[in-house]
């Protein structure tokens, strides 16, 4: 009887009934799930994460690293419109500051061998949210290729500047 429960378990279809087809796809099912756990368990074992050192002597003692590495996978601390050589913000405003601020990551990019290139996201904090579009402006000349971003304004940016600037590469 085609509506009843128990005839349909028996039902035969080309010659096999539903539990003689079914039974061999729930071993394959289970069998890629397996391997899917496996793999994702021996890549999260696998991958060391390496805080190097800052490239600059005076950020040596720092409490924090230029650089964090988890496979081939960099995180950037923010970098501001500061010039290293002085410690002091750059002057000219929030152009200016933004041009020094990714001329920093630039360096720390160099360090590890690579580029903006390889950036896929960034998240910058500007002071003031009115500065966006001079930001903006600097911003689109060196990421070209538009990584993700995240955009927002704080209260106050260390050392009274006005951007600071991290990203997340791929080597």
């Amino acid at each position: 009887c085609p509506s009843c429960s128990i005839c349909d378990k028996n039902r035969v279809i080309l010659g096999k009934t539903k539990n003689q087809i079914m039974k061999p796809f729930h071993y394959v099912l289970f069998f890629i799930l397996m391997i899917g756990t496996m793999t994702t368990s021996q890549a999260q074992e696998s991958t060391d994460v390496i805080f190097h050192k800052s490239h600059e002597p005076k950020k040596q003692s720092a409490p924090y690293s230029d650089a964090v590495q988890a496979g081939n996978m960099y995180f950037l601390a923010g970098q501001m419109g500061m010039d290293h050589t002085t410690r002091t913000v750059v002057d000219g405003g929030i152009q200016k500051e933004t041009e020094q601020a990714i001329e920093n990551i630039k360096a720390v990019l160099a360090q590890h061998g690579m580029t903006l290139d390889n950036v896929v996201k960034c998240t910058v904090i500007l002071a003031d949210i009115e500065d966006f579009a001079a930001f903006n402006e600097i911003y689109a000349q060196y990421f070209t290729k538009k990584p993700a971003r995240t955009t927002f304004a704080a209260k106050a940016v260390p050392a009274n500047g006005n951007i600071e600037i991290d990203v997340i590469a791929i080597k």
